[in-house]
């Protein structure tokens, strides 16, 4: 079966272009989805992925339509390719799974996408690497005892509001949740050990 994606990322944007082409394409089915590319829920593509069966093609306008990300639409690619479901790309003609080119093609691109991931977090691990050998440490800094000492005592007394915690004490309102969590695992330890 020929099943056609169409999307738009607002309400007022308009589906007709997608769906003429799908159409002339020859598509059977076509599913309408007007939310961003960077949503992890998307309702209407994951009913097509209900729908979808081995062998069939899923056909979009433009591969900007699946994904707004390279890892995303990789992370799309392999789920098509698990189910058997080949993928065209109207728009890039270089695209079409159903072929041995096609998926050639993919793979490259999907290579090459994982190659500047790896080479992206080379550059960062050896900009920490030459921080560290300055003595300079990375990463988010560290929060002072006092602060958090101080923040937990205020949060006890339940005497002050969470933004009055965080406004006297300076930390974030993660940061303080973080340690109220930690303080929480270890009296449970603690209980468990002593039982």
């Amino acid at each position: 079966m020929i099943i056609g994606y169409a999307r738009v990322s607002t309400k007022d944007q308009k589906l007709d272009r997608q769906i003429d082409e799908l159409k002339s394409f020859g598509c059977e089915k076509i599913f309408l989805e007007k939310i961003s590319g960077t949503k992890k829920i998307r309702p209407e593509f994951d009913k097509m992925l209900e729908m979808l069966r081995k062998n069939d093609l899923v056909v979009v306008s433009e591969l900007t339509r699946l994904s707004r990300s390279t890892k995303d639409l990789i992370d799309i690619m392999n789920r098509f390719e698990q189910m058997d479901v080949s993928v065209k790309s109207l728009k890039e003609a270089w695209l079409d799974t159903s072929t041995a080119h096609g998926k050639l093609l993919f793979t490259i691109f999907a290579g090459l996408a994982e190659f500047e991931r790896d080479l992206i977090s080379e550059r960062v691990k050896s900009g920490l690497n030459a921080a560290r050998s300055r003595g300079k440490l990375g990463g988010r800094p560290t929060v002072r005892n006092e602060k958090i000492n101080l923040a937990l005592k205020m949060y006890d007394s339940k005497e002050y509001s969470i933004n009055e915690i965080l406004k006297a004490t300076g930390i974030s309102k993660s940061t303080l949740y973080n340690y109220l969590e930690k303080r929480r695992e270890c009296i449970i330890q603690n209980l468990n050990h002593n039982i």
